[in-house]
């Protein structure tokens, strides 16, 4: 798969991922949020949540699930996104009860020949 495909199916993941947060009553209130410290893919509002959501699209499992690809690194740069985020839309006010971080996956998988 060439970079262009990779990048299109990304961005169609997070589409689906947004769908399914919003038909589950989440407020999407932003999408590719970008900081010096990294990117969220989704910022979404559960009740009194708030919710840094990574979305990891796969076409097939050659690598292992999607959410596989979310390591301890890749948590620390969406954490310290999460505090710029916070910092800049908050103004200093606690508008939340509570914040969380999850991973939406979403696989792609064609099996040819299945029976």
């Amino acid at each position: 798969m060439n970079s262009n495909s990779k990048v299109r199916l990304g961005r169609a993941g997070e589409e689906l991922a947004a769908e399914l947060l919003s038909a589950r009553g989440y407020a999407i209130m932003e999408r590719n949020y970008r900081c010096p410290a990294g990117e969220i893919d989704i910022v979404a509002a559960n009740g009194a949540d708030i919710v840094f959501a990574e979305v990891k699209t796969r076409a097939g499992n050659t690598y292992g699930r999607p959410c596989e690809a979310v390591d301890a690194a890749k948590q620390r740069r969406i954490r310290e996104a999460a505090i710029y985020y916070l910092r800049e839309k908050s103004g200093g006010r606690t508008l939340y009860s509570r914040l969380r971080f999850d991973v939406i996956e979403i696989a792609v998988d064609h099996i040819a020949d299945a029976f």
